[in-house]
């Protein structure tokens, strides 16, 4: 590894599991202390044993604001600062459409994936200001931040709203020498995928295999994402390299959002070929 993070300290929310795993693990691996902020306690605290000093596990539900100002402090407790907050925690939440979604069930998505990132922006701020430095904020915000039809509408509608935080952020913060900038996924294979589909978590990388090798040929670069391809970019967006982009939402997903998915190109082919055929 180059030690992009040399020195740097992180908070990883989601860092049990997932792409919060695997930015936890290339933080670590470019030189950051970092706090895993996850519910999986075993999970989260067998991380922190194999990477050892550099890691410390705490229990943090980002639906709880005294959860969330918590491992900010503790993290500046026990590290002595705090560098890059990552917002990266996060689940489906209420897969109604919109003609079916309830006001409890949207509320309970909003909480879990656009007040946490609020949040998190709330109290990293604070710390980047008590420690009068700078600071690099980094949040997931999905394809489905981007375009319709990814997810359902609860997710798709927090999503949005998350890069609506990043450019506020940018706002406020920015004259104070922190940066937000949010990373948009595709469809990168981890845990989340089976729960989101209620396949069993036992066969979670038997499921994503198979759904890997199913989409893999349907994207533009012909294979589906990893979560070691978001934390590459969750490096970068934490690193020094980085230290003039804020505002920024960096699609991942191998081009997916550039480019018209679906049949429309074939169909329109082939609706011209019956045409001529016809009149010709």
């Amino acid at each position: 590894m180059s030690a992009l993070l040399e020195n740097k300290v992180a908070i990883v929310t989601g860092g049990s599991s997932g792409i919060g795993e695997a930015t936890v693990e290339r933080f670590v691996a470019e030189g950051a202390k970092v706090t895993i902020a996850d519910i999986q306690d075993d999970a989260g605290e067998a991380l922190a044993r194999r990477l050892g000093e550099s890691a410390l596990y705490v229990r943090t539900d980002v639906t709880d604001e005294a959860a969330i100002e918590n491992v900010v402090a503790r993290t500046a407790e026990h590290f002595g600062r705090l560098d890059i907050m990552f917002n990266n925690a996060g689940a489906q939440g209420d897969p109604s459409p919109i003609t079916e979604i309830g006001a409890e069930g949207f509320t309970r998505t909003l909480d879990l994936l656009t007040r946490s990132v609020i949040l998190g922006h709330k109290y990293a701020a604070r710390q980047f200001q008590a420690q009068d430095g700078p600071g690099s904020i980094i949040s997931t915000a999905s394809a489905a931040a981007l375009q319709g039809g990814w997810s359902a509408a609860g997710y798709t509608v927090a999503k949005h709203a998350v890069v609506g935080v990043v450019h506020q952020a940018v706002a406020e913060l920015a004259p104070l020498g922190i940066r937000s900038n949010a990373i948009a996924p595709g469809i990168i294979m981890t845990p989340i995928m089976a729960r989101s589909f209620g396949v069993p978590m036992t066969e979670a990388v038997e499921f994503t295999s198979f759904l890997a090798d199913r989409l893999g040929g349907s994207q533009p670069l012909g294979r589906v994402g990893t979560g070691d391809d978001i934390a590459r970019v969750a490096v970068f967006l934490g690193s020094d390299l980085a230290q003039f982009v804020t505002g920024a939402v960096i699609p991942v997903d191998g081009g997916a959002t550039s480019v018209t998915q679906g049949t429309f190109a074939v169909d329109v082919a082939a609706a011209a070929e019956e045409y001529n055929a016809r009149t010709r």
